[in-house]
């Protein structure tokens, strides 16, 4: 199981419009094979940075799948306006037991 943790700046004013839009693109993330929930995390210091927090099998199924699908497509569709800058995405794994 790995993490993929999305760093997402959109532009000032627009939070709620952006929450409302990731809530209508969460069944495409859910949808997804190998996906196991997604998050989407506000910052208090800095209120327009998010981190989009999803749960994958593996890096493959976010990048070779998810990311060639029709759910993606979707997703920026979606939440891609609001975009202040693109995000910064990285995987990660736990390394405690």
């Amino acid at each position: 199981m790995i993490t993929e943790i999305a760093q997402i700046e959109i532009h000032p004013g627009q939070e709620h419009d952006f929450e409302e839009a990731v809530a209508q693109a969460r069944p495409s993330f859910l949808a997804a094979d190998g996906c196991h929930g997604v998050d989407l995390h506000r910052s208090i210091e800095h209120p327009s940075r998010y981190r989009l927090v999803v749960r994958w099998d593996t890096v493959e199924h976010h990048t070779a799948g998810f990311r060639n699908s029709e759910g993606f497509a979707r997703w920026r569709d979606l939440a891609g306006p609001y975009f202040a800058a693109p995000p910064q995405v990285e995987h990660v794994h736990s390394v405690l037991g």
